[in-house]
C-alpha cells in the first residue's frame, strides 16, 4: 500500500503542472466559439486549482495497476471509475458540463468508449510485444 501512495503521489506531482493547460485549452476552445469573452479572476483561479487537482488525481490513478495482489481487470475498472468521478465532478464543479441528463449520458458514453478504446489499443500492444518477445525466445 505504500509502494502505490508514493507512486500515486509522484505520478500525480508529475502531471499536475498540466492542470493550466487543461484550462487554457477548454478556453481556448470555448473563445474559438465565441461562448466566453472575459472570464473572472475568481474563475480563473478555482479551474486553474481545480484542473490541477484533476490531472493529479489522473495521473496518480494509474498506480493501481502497481498493486501486486489486484487483478488487471479490476484495477483498470478501479482506474476507469476514479477517472470518470474525477472528470465528472470536476467538470460540473467548473460549469464545463451541464447539469442536464442528455449531456451527462453523452459524457459517459463518451468518456466509456474513449476508455475502452485506449485499453484495446494498449492490450493489443502489450501482447504483439509479448508475442515478439516469445518468438525472440525461440
Amino acid at each position: 500500500m505504500k509502494r502505490f501512495i508514493m507512486t500515486f503521489i509522484k505520478r500525480g506531482a508529475l502531471f499536475a503542472a498540466g492542470g493550466p493547460v487543461i484550462v487554457a485549452i477548454v478556453y481556448s476552445f470555448l473563445l474559438a466559439s465565441g461562448d466566453v469573452d472575459m472570464l473572472s479572476t475568481q474563475r480563473v483561479i478555482r479551474e486553474i486549482l481545480t484542473s490541477t487537482l484533476l490531472a493529479f488525481i489522473a495521473a496518480g490513478i494509474s498506480a493501481i495497476h502497481t498493486v501486486d495482489k489486484l487483478q488487471s481487470q479490476l484495477a483498470c475498472l478501479i482506474q476507469g471509475s476514479v477517472l470518470f468521478l474525477d472528470y465528472f465532478i470536476l467538470y460540473l464543479v467548473n460549469g464545463w458540463l451541464p447539469f442536464k441528463w442528455q449531456s451527462i449520458i453523452l459524457f459517459t458514453v463518451i468518456f466509456a468508449a474513449v476508455f475502452a478504446a485506449i485499453w484495446v489499443i494498449a492490450l493489443f500492444s502489450i501482447k504483439r510485444k509479448i508475442k515478439k518477445m516469445n518468438r525472440q525466445l525461440n
